[in-house]
């Protein structure tokens, strides 16, 4: 990688139809399509996706963790979805891993044990950053090997 900084570590909200058309494309597109949420990040950051539903209209609740990847460059860019939608989106190294329910995990990460009743509302916000021992817990849960993690800690 060449990120001359130390990762930092997100979570993006996105239904789980949309996480499977990131990881095939290689991409990361959060909050509709908006771009400060991608400019926040940085080449070699990692991204995990959350998913609450299985379809962004209609979908059966889901609430896992469902993919993890890690931002491949410096490149925030446009792209067409159609005449009327102009998303942006940033490139993204996906990683082979497991879906992850969070309900397995409430207990166990900071962002969610501080306030067990209402978790789910972090989550509203679409993209928030979190800290690395909460990244190791979901990296774990979700199979991901820590040696992909360690590579640069």
């Amino acid at each position: 990688m060449g990120a001359n900084h130390s990762p930092r570590y997100w979570i993006g909200v996105v239904s789980r139809s949309h996480v499977v058309r990131g990881v095939a494309g290689g991409f990361a597109q959060l909050c509709h399509g908006k771009a400060a949420p991608l400019k926040r990040m940085r080449e070699g950051d990692w991204l995990i996706y959350y998913s609450p539903k299985t379809a962004m209209e209609g979908g059966e609740p889901l609430q896992a963790f469902t993919a993890i990847g890690r931002v491949r460059n410096a490149f925030v860019y446009e792209f067409a979805m159609s005449e009327s939608f102009v998303p942006v989106r940033r490139d993204i190294d996906f990683y082979e891993c497991s879906d992850a329910p969070i309900h397995s995990l409430l207990d166990q990460l900071s962002f969610t044990r501080e306030n067990r009743r209402n978790w789910g509302y972090r989550f509203r916000t679409g993209h928030f950053e979190i800290d690395e021992a909460d990244f190791k817990i979901i990296a774990e849960a979700m199979n991901l090997p820590l040696s992909f993690t360690n590579e640069s800690l």
